[in-house]
């Protein structure tokens, strides 16, 4: 790609960022986190744009693989329980004052492979810890916050390890460029269209009422209780003030609260998980009364433990969401390693902390309560794809009827 093309590109997607992912307001400020220091350019591209549509102070709090893999190579190893407070306090003290919230990540998903399980485990959960209370203004829409991930060398050479590094970064912009829609001559245009095509369908399961789902594939076989009152949210969010936002850029799914003890199965992954620099592949989990029971994978079996050891619940389910198999990120026929992209390919279910916005009244509502009404609270949130061009989704009707959600991985249903 030309220089000059790949800086409109970039502009772009500073622009998408800004006025659909943020919808950011006059006179609102913008906290960025950034995980990856060849993320600048597009960073700046975001401060930019962010000025020149009125923000008054725009702050960008930075990190490094480089940094990671130091201390993992380095620290004393008595030392991963420790964490610094000042980045959560920060981001924290910005949700309190009203900024919209920008993470962009580029994750190297493998960074972290060799080292040792029970260090990456323990920092995991510090970082957990300490995140909560943002996790839990995040949950409740408090103010506007969206996730990102363009490209970085690391992440590219994971996807295409067959190519050098310059032609792997090459390739991997090229599918988020059209995951994101970045080639059309309006993207804005573009993502609002399917963002109130999304919210349409999530308000026609919301009217439904189904008590569960019921997913069959090749290794799945999984019931899925939904708590009375629960909200399908899909295309756009919504503040407590009434801002409209879109949380994940790119989006194509419709996801709700599962009920966290009334879920049944076991459940096989389709698409290898990337966590805190590792990667999860080919497995598979049994639950009992909404518990995970029984789990393997192929590879990456300590990162997987890791999770569900993250505190008490996190063995239960935060999030159910589907996405037919024909979603454009899934027509790309690439597994991107990571979550952003894979999940808007695929069927997904979300290990712990479930989203407030979900349940009617949850916003409002006390943690016990929250708990009583199907919920789930946990320190972690992590999503896996186990959808597929394979799977038949049921909804079950409160009179112990079914109906047809999904057939081979497509709506089977039209609004």
């Amino acid at each position: 790609m030309k220089e000059k093309e790949f800086q409109q590109i970039l502009e772009k997607y500073a622009d998408l960022a800004v006025e659909i992912g943020l919808n950011l307001q006059p006179g609102q400020r913008l906290f960025i986190r950034a995980n990856q220091l060849e993320l600048a350019p597009l960073v700046r591209k975001i401060v930019d744009r962010a000025y020149q549509g009125g923000c008054p102070l725009v702050s960008v709090l930075w990190q490094d693989d480089h940094e990671t893999k130091s201390r993992f190579e380095h620290a004393p190893r008595d030392s991963f329980e420790a964490y610094p407070s000042w980045r959560t306090d920060a981001q924290y003290q910005g949700i309190l004052n009203g900024d919209a919230l920008l993470g962009i990540r580029g994750d190297s998903p493998d960074l972290l492979k060799g080292y040792d399980p029970d260090l990456v485990a323990k920092a995991a959960k510090a970082y957990a810890e300490n995140v909560k209370p943002i996790r839990e203004k995040i949950v409740v829409n408090a103010v506007q916050w969206l996730g990102i991930c363009p490209p970085t060398p690391g992440w590219a050479s994971a996807v295409f390890p067959d190519l050098p590094e310059e032609e792997a970064l090459e390739r991997l912009w090229e599918a988020v460029i059209q995951a994101c829609r970045l080639n059309q001559a309006d993207p804005q245009a573009s993502w609002r269209q399917n963002l109130d095509a999304l919210k349409s369908r999530a308000a026609y399961l919301t009217a439904k009422g189904y008590q569960a789902l019921h997913f069959r594939a090749p290794g799945t076989d999984l019931q899925v209780g939904l708590p009375e009152g629960h909200i399908w949210i899909g295309g756009w969010d919504e503040t407590p003030e009434g801002v409209q936002f879109c949380a994940n850029l790119p989006t194509e799914e419709v996801f709700t609260l599962p009920h966290r003890e009334r879920v049944n199965g076991t459940v096989k992954a389709t698409m290898p998980l990337s966590y805190q620099g590792r990667l999860i592949e080919d497995f598979q989990l049994t639950f009992k009364n909404g518990k995970v029971v029984d789990h393997s994978a192929a590879s990456g079996q300590e990162a997987l433990q890791g999770i569900l050891e993250t505190g008490p619940n996190a063995s239960f389910l935060g999030e159910v969401a589907l996405v037919p198999h024909s979603s454009p990120i899934s027509q790309l026929g690439l597994v991107f390693l990571n979550t952003l992209y894979d999940e808007n390919a695929s069927n997904h279910l979300a290990l712990g902390k479930g989203y407030r916005f979900n349940l009617e009244g949850g916003t409002d509502m006390t943690d016990d309560e929250f708990t009583a009404a199907g919920g789930n609270d946990s320190l972690v949130h992590v999503d896996f794809m186990f959808g597929s061009g394979e799977m038949d989704v049921d909804g079950l009707l409160e009179d112990g009827t079914s109906e047809p959600l999904m057939q081979s991985g497509e709506w089977a249903f039209k609004l």
